[in-house]
């Protein structure tokens, strides 16, 4: 026996099918909004990462190099990759330019709840648009996506916030202040001591009691007085930002979700704007669901003009845990709507039986065993189908086939050159 890779999971059918169901419901919501699906490469060059992290990041990725002599890295995320396939090709592009797709990342990171070393997203991103309406309709999707899966504003809320009124309030002061270190402890602030993050504060630069009224200010989420205290352009342009954003969202359907949480910060270095987390409303799950935001900046920084951008990354490694909290995960079960029962020399006409109900858009099994009626009845039972159609032949002779409702047991005879015909899901109903 050969042992699984720590971090790494298997999904057997039962769950495979509730995740399925989750991954599709986020797919075909971003459809309706008109995000188109791309797909993208398991590997990338390392130096995607390491020009804008440095070297340390390697630490953190499944980095190697290849027979080829590149150093490639599985890809953590999807940011980078994007942006690339946005330059490659960016006059050519429509804009704006609206992506989705789900897939695998890795990271070589702790494992916890909630976090594994191989973990599923669904990314949806707008490129080329800089106003307020495009993050609306990415907090918009996100909300959709999440009450099409049976959650409510009970269930989860958007907590949102921008990067440029605390990276404006920490510039007002008068102090040296390391800007990222600052506003990545801002990121760690609830789930620390408040010790640890005044500490975290004045290690970036910010004298003690100054970390102290800062990371007050920000808690009260007061806009009007961020405003006052730092009484420069850019926090009330900032400001002016996150209230347009808040006010399309509105129109969009999505305002009633999203709640102003300045603490919010995300921990990486490319947001630009607004940025926003998803919570479990209880705080029974007890980190972020989800993430995303602006990134105006980055693809310039990967040799692209100047285009706006802004995101969402659900993840399927914690949405479950909000679902299951919610009681709206749904069921871990396999179910089928045929089997197709297959007793002595009645292949040809079970098979076409099959066919046909496969044809209607049916799930539908039949015997690739061999097996006996009884071993045929069991297997039917452990695959929850709905209805056997059992085709044998003393049945055929008289040119008929029983279906069976599996939940009652009531059996009923049906002509069989008439099933399925013309009926889209036959039934015993159908022939009583």
């Amino acid at each position: 026996m050969y042992d699984g890779i720590k971090g790494f999971r298997d999904f057997y059918p039962g769950e495979m099918t509730a995740r399925r169901a989750a991954m599709d419901t986020l797919e075909e919501t971003a459809r309706r909004y008109g995000f188109r699906e791309i797909g993208t490469p398991a590997l990338e060059r390392a130096e995607m990462w390491t020009d804008k992290s440095g070297d340390d990041i390697v630490d953190e990725l499944y980095a190697f190099e290849d027979q080829g002599g590149r150093h490639v890295t599985l890809t953590p995320e999807l940011t980078p990759t994007v942006a690339r396939m946005v330059v490659a090709k960016q006059q050519a592009l429509s804009k704006p330019i609206k992506w989705f797709s789900t897939r695998p990342f890795w990271r070589y990171e702790q494992v916890q709840q909630g976090r594994q070393r191989e973990f599923y997203q669904t990314n949806v991103d707008i490129f080329g648009s800089s106003a307020p309406e495009a993050d609306a309709e990415v907090l918009a999707w996100a909300a959709d996506a999440l009450t099409g899966l049976g959650l409510t504003d009970d269930h989860f809320e958007f907590r949102i916030s921008h990067r440029d009124i605390l990276g404006g309030v920490l510039e007002s002061y008068d102090a040296d202040v390391d800007v990222t270190a600052a506003i990545r402890a801002v990121d760690k602030s609830d789930k620390i001591e408040a010790g640890e993050y005044h500490g975290l504060l004045a290690d970036a630069g910010l004298p003690y009691d100054d970390a102290v009224q800062f990371a007050d200010l920000i808690a009260s989420g007061d806009l009007e007085a961020v405003v006052e205290f730092a009484d420069t352009e850019r926090v009330s342009d900032a400001v002016e930002n996150l209230q347009n954003v808040l006010a399309a969202a509105a129109d969009f359907g999505a305002r009633e979700y999203c709640t102003i949480s300045l603490e919010t910060a995300r921990g990486l270095d490319y947001y630009t704007g607004v940025v926003f987390e998803c919570f479990d409303s209880t705080g029974s799950v007890s980190r972020s669901v989800f993430g995303g935001g602006r990134y105006d900046d980055l693809i310039e920084s990967f040799g692209g003009q100047p285009t706006p951008a802004v995101g969402v990354a659900p993840g399927y490694a914690t949405l479950p845990l909000l679902m299951q909290r919610a009681g709206v995960w749904p069921e871990e079960t396999v179910s089928t709507d045929y089997y197709v029962l297959s007793v002595g020399d009645t292949r040809t006409e079970a098979t076409r039986i099959a066919r046909d109900l496969r044809a209607n858009g049916h799930i539908v099994e039949t015997d690739v065993a061999g097996r006996s009626f009884g071993a045929q009845l069991g297997y039917a039972d452990s695959i929850n189908a709905e209805t056997t159609i059992i085709v044998g032949e003393r049945d055929l002779a008289n040119d008929e086939i029983t279906v069976k409702a599996m939940d009652s047991g009531e059996e009923v005879q049906a002509p069989v050159d008439a099933f399925p015909g013309g009926l889209e899901r036959p039934t015993v109903d159908d022939f009583e």
